[in-house]
This record gives structure tokens, C-alpha cells and sequence, in this order.
């Protein structure tokens, strides 16, 4: 099997750096920096370099610049794309984008990856698994998806994740890093001992004062320290963070 067949596999895989199709990797640079040197206002010269870039193209592809990838025929796009600036695909495996997808600025799609023991990492094994966005997804700013994962329809990855395993369609998922550091602060606002206090005032914590910005996950309830910490257990379960539209459900005061 020659190197290109074994990319296009829609399976895992390792090889050595000679094993490359460094001609078409070339080919793709010369491209992308064709295309990344175009007028925005140039539709059709920018329409046809996509063309012969990519493996599927869809008249609705839509990638701002500055665009990279390694090769550019692994990458199929089945629908509406809203590719923006700074996107970097690492198509050594089929990437799907799926039709209705919003990809923000900054995003990588890493399908590559190196060898976790260094001696093989030093002779240049590599490793190599797809990735496929289903319909409707959305990628938030900065975020990289790592080879071998799906996206579920309609889902949406929070700005600066890193995406390690499957999600499934219709929920938000997002990093743990600052839902932990919230979490952490609840569990200290809520040992400390307080006088007792009556009605409305009662339900209310030092959690209160923590930000509740539209980033901060700590928005999604302002309840009782019980009602919270149910909450942040489920977002920080096995180190991944799925949220739903559950949780910006406030729980009713008895």
C-alpha cells in the first residue's frame, strides 16, 4: 500500500517520516499560500485554489485567511462551512467537516501526532488518526481537536479546548481547567462557618461574590451550595466537561 492510500484509510495508523508524500505536501504549501495571497474580493480565484486543494469542496466552503494544512485532499467538506482566520488542518487522516459548521479563529484539527517514547519519536514515528465533524457543529475560538474524535451534531466545543475524545451530539463541551479553580473556590467558601441567616439572605454564599460572566462557568447557577455542587461534579466527571442546557437552570429555593 503506497503512503497516499494508507492516509486516505479512515482508520489509525503509524509510519516513518521517509514514508511522507512530501511531493503533495508541497503541493498543498504552494497552494495555500496561493490562496492566502488573494483578494477577498477575488470569489473565483479563490473558489477554483479550494478546489484543487481540498478532497470534497461544497460551493459553500468559506475559509478566511491565513489557511494551512499538510496536504489538503484528506479534508472534505459536505455542506456550509464558516472556516475563520488562522485555521490549521493536520490532514494526515481524513478529516469530514459535516454541512452548517463554524469553525472560529485560531482552531487546529491535529489529525498527527508523534510517538510517546522518545527513542521512536527521534527516528520520526508518527501516528495518525481521523477526525469527522458532524452537521452543525461549532468549534470556539483557539480551540484543537486531536486525531481520532468525533463531534456530535449540533455540538458546540468551548474557546480554547482541547478535544481528546469523542463528544456526543447536542451539548457544549468545554476544558475542566476553570470549572476545577471554581469548583475548588465553592468548596472553600462553603466550609467556612457563618452565622446563620433567615429568608432570601440564607441562600446566598461567598460564592456569590466569585464572577458570573458569560465565560465564567460559575453563571449557570447562583442556587444553593448543594444545587452547586451537584452541578460541578457532573461538568468535572472523568476530566471532560459536557454541559447541557440543564444547567443553566437555576434550582428552585424550598
Amino acid at each position: 500500500m503506497n503512503p497516499i492510500d494508507l492516509m486516505k484509510r479512515p482508520a489509525a495508523y503509524a509510519c516513518g517520516y521517509e514514508n511522507a508524500p512530501a511531493e503533495a505536501q508541497r503541493y498543498a504549501k504552494k497552494l495555500c499560500w496561493a490562496y492566502n495571497q488573494t483578494s477577498p474580493e477575488d470569489t473565483k480565484k479563490r473558489r477554483a485554489i479550494l478546489r484543487e486543494l481540498l478532497g470534497t469542496y461544497h460551493p459553500l466552503t468559506n475559509i478566511e485567511s491565513d489557511f494551512r494544512c499538510d496536504y489538503g485532499f484528506n479534508i472534505h467538506v459536505h455542506g456550509l462551512a464558516v472556516i475563520n482566520y488562522n485555521c490549521v488542518i493536520l490532514d494526515t487522516s481524513p478529516v469530514h467537516i459535516g454541512a452548517g459548521a463554524f469553525i472560529a479563529p485560531g482552531v487546529c484539527l491535529a489529525c498527527s501526532g508523534h510517538s510517546v517514547d522518545p527513542e521512536q519519536r527521534s527516528h520520526g514515528i508518527g501516528t495518525s488518526a481521523p477526525i469527522t465533524l458532524e452537521n452543525d457543529v461549532w468549534i470556539g475560538a483557539n480551540a484543537t481537536v486531536c486525531g481520532g474524535v468525533t463531534i456530535g451534531a449540533g455540538s458546540v466545543i468551548g474557546a480554547g479546548s482541547v478535544v481528546i475524545h469523542d463528544i456526543p451530539a447536542g451539548v457544549v463541551a468545554a476544558s475542566v481547567k476553570e470549572i476545577v479553580l471554581c469548583l475548588l473556590a465553592v468548596e472553600k467558601a462553603d466550609t467556612r462557618r457563618r452565622p446563620a441567616r433567615q429568608g432570601k439572605a440564607a441562600q446566598r454564599t461567598d460564592h456569590d461574590k466569585m464572577p458570573h460572566g458569560p465565560h465564567s462557568p460559575c453563571r449557570f447557577d447562583r442556587g444553593t451550595a448543594g444545587g452547586r455542587m451537584d452541578i460541578f461534579e457532573r461538568l468535572s466527571a472523568d476530566g471532560e466537561t459536557v454541559l447541557d442546557d440543564r444547567l443553566s437552570r437555576r434550582p428552585r429555593s424550598s
